[in-house]
């Protein structure tokens, strides 16, 4: 039987409690070492401890301190991006591969559909945003069955009540870590993000809308690229999904577009329509914006754990 590797989650809020419980249901590599926290009233805490997860409510320093703390190989964190500057400096003179979902991003932006194998050794990995990692792969999609991608803009509309103090607090690094993202891992040459907090009641699901403004490909090769992305998300995420088929539009000479920064513009405009429904675990399942950010995290360490680890302790068995 395959050993588990031992894992800790700093934040014991909505986004550390739900990845604490997908770990704990269904990860066949990682075991919930401990839960972290500074509010020892937080409901995360008391599941945590309940599940019968080695618990500290003293954060970074308590962990240290726990008997597992030596045994741990990889740390989640959830806290916030200033918060996440003092534990990944902790964290990485102590050996931890560190998980960012903080808008902190130290480490490289990481899709794990995209570019995880390319990131895998570095010591920290950002997990950009919820809309980054739910639009950025069709962008990238898009990028791999074209010869460019001049214009990549994302809008994200999450429920209001999905979007805690931490969202609210961060929507300009939202936007602006998502545009990076959609540039430098999508592949298109300016990127732009938009989040919408929706109030509508009953709360609606994740929906994301993803344009872009490419040249060279056609409409058959693109549209066959998306969906083989959409397959390799739902991997992870199970609720990811098309709300309806990919649309073109053709952007000819005489009807040109204007691309700030680059001026009058032709090509072929590629437009899709996602739904992100969670999986329930702990947040709603209209909360598919919190949800992929904890399947992609976790995916993320999975595919580390498998990689860096037990493939060297198969090669290590093997001499």
């Amino acid at each position: 039987m395959m050993m588990k590797t031992k894992v800790a989650i700093i934040g014991s809020g909505n986004i550390g409690t739900d990845l604490m419980i997908k770990i704990l249901r269904d990860s066949t590599n990682l075991e919930m070492a401990a839960m972290v926290g500074i509010d020892p009233e937080s409901d995360g805490l008391a599941r945590a401890s309940r599940m019968g997860v080695a618990i500290t409510h003293e954060g970074l320093e308590g962990l240290t301190k726990l008997p597992c703390y030596d045994d741990i190989k990889v740390v989640f964190d959830a806290t916030s991006a200033g918060a996440h500057k003092y534990h990944n400096e902790r964290l990485q003179a102590d050996g931890k591969k560190v998980i960012d979902l903080t808008p902190a991003a130290i480490g490289p932006y990481t899709i794990p559909v995209v570019n995880l194998d390319k990131n895998i050794d570095a010591p920290n990995v950002n997990m950009v945003t919820c809309g980054g990692q739910a639009t950025i792969p069709m962008v990238a999609a898009v990028s791999q069955a074209t010869d460019k991608v001049i214009y990549g803009e994302i809008v994200a509309s999450i429920s209001s009540k999905s979007a805690g103090p931490g969202t609210r607090a961060n929507i300009d690094e939202f936007t602006e870590t998502t545009s990076k993202a959609i540039e430098l891992i999508g592949g298109a040459e300016i990127g732009k993000a938009i989040i919408i907090m929706n109030p509508a009641e009953p709360p609606v699901m994740m929906r994301d809308t993803v344009f872009t403004l490419s040249q060279g490909g056609d409409e058959d090769a693109i549209r066959q690229s998306v969906h083989d992305m959409v397959e390799k998300v739902q991997s992870y995420v199970p609720g990811y999904r098309l709300k309806q088929e990919v649309q073109f539009e053709h952007i000819t000479a005489d009807a040109p577009v204007n691309i700030p920064g680059k001026g009058l513009m032709t090509g072929l405009k590629t437009t899709i329509f996602l739904e992100v429904e969670g999986a329930a675990h702990y947040l709603p399942a209209y909360a598919g914006n919190l949800d992929i950010m904890t399947s992609a995290a976790k995916s993320t360490a999975e595919r580390w754990v498998d990689i860096k680890l037990n493939h060297s302790n198969q090669n290590n068995k093997a001499v």
